[in-house]
């Protein structure tokens, strides 16, 4: 026998090999609305065996950690359906996220209007009531389930130790690589929607290969599900990109390129309006501004560590013609150039991702005493980032902006 302690302080004497779902339901009662459960604080399938004393919680489907689970099973249910409607397709990964799921496929491109055939076809899967199963296998054989699927050999390159094994998860004749915890079974699933279509890189690589990546949501109940669509189309009314464009308040062009926003007359008021506010606020708050250029040597931010650690989320280095024609000349590749500045032997610019390394240069521009502090410094800036093509989202994700950054030196 083993003893079991619920969350309210109650410990129950149970048979060893007893399930987390019958536990929960001796607590609770058939209806108890739980996908899962943490048993000392870890997560785990209500199929998981007990075998030891321990402490038990249902998971509920509404919680954050039940709505977590419920996204993460939709993105299984959406890669069965895809593969089952699209038998070439490659199931790369499907994570749950803030407010759905998604699950990125090597397949040829398809519309906004393919979603609804397989949208049908995850209400169908979910109405055959498949139990979500979890299987535990060797390193071998993961590598023999998928070994026609690269992207999954990659993961299992990158995830397991030598000779380790993982699970999977099975629901029907499909299966996917994946650590749990889910859903008992699809009918958990039925109040299901798929959002939109769009195109990914592999790893958020831009040179690795593009996939298909398909968004959605799940909820634990139909009115639930009702009332988040009301709020997408709520929010879609008042998306800053819908109302920018109305008011004619700023504009993005691909030939400027994604992510560069370019403020109009309108816009520029409300901008000049915002930037007076805050400058009145930190001039009573005894801030001097200053301004910076917008690039700056790449020694700078070597010093300051932003690179090369942070180098895939900035501009290339730019680096003067004439030495870029002598390393030409003498056959530099495009990675010789990157190991130089790596490693320093070269310098360059960069455009400036942050603005702290140009104000700690003013502030070391002349010696000061204990009296001269604390020295308050203010500018709005306008740093780069290289955000991935995927990520770009109107003025909220974008590769140039300018903030109000503010440093306290003391």
């Amino acid at each position: 026998m083993i003893h079991i302690t619920l969350p309210d302080g109650t410990v129950n004497e149970y048979a060893t090999g007893i399930t987390c779902a019958e536990v929960i339901v001796d607590a609770l009662g058939k209806k108890h609305g739980c996908l899962a459960a943490k048993v000392d604080g870890s997560q785990f399938d209500l199929s998981h065996v007990l075998n030891d004393n321990c402490s038990v919680e249902g998971i509920r489907s509404e919680s954050e950690e039940g709505m977590h689970i419920l996204r993460h099973s939709g993105a299984h249910l959406l890669a069965q359906a895809v593969m089952e409607l699209y038998p070439g397709a490659l199931p790369t990964i499907g994570p749950a996220i803030e407010r759905g799921f998604y699950y990125d496929f090597a397949m040829e491109p398809i519309a906004e209007g393919d979603l609804k055939k397989i949208e049908k076809k995850m209400h169908e899967l979910a109405r055959r009531n498949f139990t979500v199963e979890r299987v535990e296998l060797s390193e071998e054989e993961l590598r023999e389930h998928f070994s026609s699927n690269p992207y999954k050999i990659e993961i299992i390159d990158d995830k397991l130790e030598d000779g380790d094994g993982s699970t999977i998860y099975k629901q029907g004749e499909w299966y996917d690589l994946c650590l749990g915890p889910h859903v008992q079974n699809t009918s958990r699933l039925m109040f299901i929607k798929l959002t939109s279509v769009s195109s990914a890189y592999w790893r958020g690589d831009q040179d690795r290969e593009q996939l298909v990546r398909i968004y959605g949501l799940v909820e634990p109940t139909k009115v639930a599900l009702k009332e988040t669509l009301h709020r997408m189309e709520e929010a879609k009314k008042r998306d800053h990109r819908k109302l920018g464009k109305d008011l004619q308040l700023f504009h993005i062009d691909e030939e400027v390129g994604q992510g560069l926003i370019l403020w109009t007359p309108r816009g520029a008021v409300v901008r000049q309006e915002l930037q007076d506010f805050i400058s009145q606020h930190l001039r009573r708050q005894g801030y001097q501004q200053v301004f910076t250029p917008h690039i700056g040597k790449l020694d700078l931010y070597r010093k300051s560590g932003h690179f090369p650690y942070y180098q895939e989320s900035q501009y290339p280095p730019l680096v003067e013609r004439d030495l870029m024609k002598k390393l030409s000349d003498e056959g530099c590749t495009c990675g010789d150039l990157s190991n130089l500045m790596n490693s320093g032997e070269i310098d360059g610019y960069m455009l400036k991702p942050m603005n702290c390394p140009h104000h700690i240069k003013i502030y070391a521009s002349q010696s000061r005493s204990y009296r001269n502090l604390p020295l308050r410094l203010a500018e709005f800036g306008t740093v780069y980032r290289w955000e991935q093509s995927g990520e770009i989202s109107g003025m909220t994700r974008v590769r140039g902006f300018t903030q109000d950054d503010a440093h306290l030196f003391v």
